[in-house]
């Protein structure tokens, strides 16, 4: 949620290149809103908002009883505005201008922390991901993948074992301009699948019918 809209859109459109799903909202109560209808694993938090500025909108946000991590950004570097960032329940602060790997390297932190702390490098069967450098192996094997596999294949892994439904993927590896009416999520899995289990004997990546993907090493009870 950025104050700015031409900021907003150019940092929307570096993430999205980093393989994030990235909605925007320009004014405080927008960004209450969308938080509000919409599961989110990080929010970027800009103080200077229309309306509700961003101290405001992170206190409602932490009454509300929301524990999604909110990193802010503003160009306010006075001590105390951070204190009061964070004592409002931000998690991190972060002062303009800054630079844009810091950003991503702040943001990777706050989403390893989530429950648990999640490890740099996911691993199923002999499928290595590293979710730093986007580097990904099946066993001495590295598979290229696109910004969008990539972002896809990740978040499989980060819920390997379990059923993850068609509206989670659109939710958390796609954005707001998605189509629910599409058949992208069903061609992505399909290069998805051709790229991780080709030339393998193991199926790691499974389609359960009417229920949604699971990246799993154990072999799925129905598979297509």
């Amino acid at each position: 949620m950025e104050d700015e809209p031409d900021t907003a859109r150019m940092l929307a459109k570096g993430l999205r290149e980093q393989t994030y799903a990235v909605d925007v909202a320009t004014d405080g109560d927008v960004a209450l809103y969308q938080i509000a209808i919409n599961t989110y694993d990080l929010v970027l938090l800009d103080v200077m908002l229309p309306g509700k500025d961003g101290f405001v909108v992170c206190r409602e946000l932490r009454a509300s009883g929301a524990t999604v991590p909110v990193l802010m950004l503003t160009a306010r570097d006075a001590v105390q505005d951070r204190i009061v960032g964070l004592d409002t329940g931000a998690d991190d602060y972060l002062t303009k201008p800054f630079d844009f790997h810091e950003l991503l390297a702040r943001m990777r932190a706050l989403l390893r922390r989530g429950p648990a702390l999640l490890p740099e490098t996911l691993a199923i069967a002999d499928l290595r991901i590293n979710t730093r450098s986007h580097h990904v192996h099946r066993g001495d094997r590295p598979i290229p993948l696109t910004a969008k596999e990539y972002a896809l294949l990740e978040y499989l892994a980060r819920h390997a074992g379990t059923v993850v439904t068609r509206a989670a993927i659109a939710d958390h590896v796609w954005d707001e301009s998605y189509d629910p009416f599409s058949n992208l999520i069903e061609v992505y899995v399909q290069r998805l699948r051709r790229k991780i289990d080709a030339d393998s004997p193991r199926r790691l990546l499974h389609t359960q019918r009417g229920a949604g993907y699971m990246l799993t090493a154990a072999e799925a009870p129905r598979r297509s």
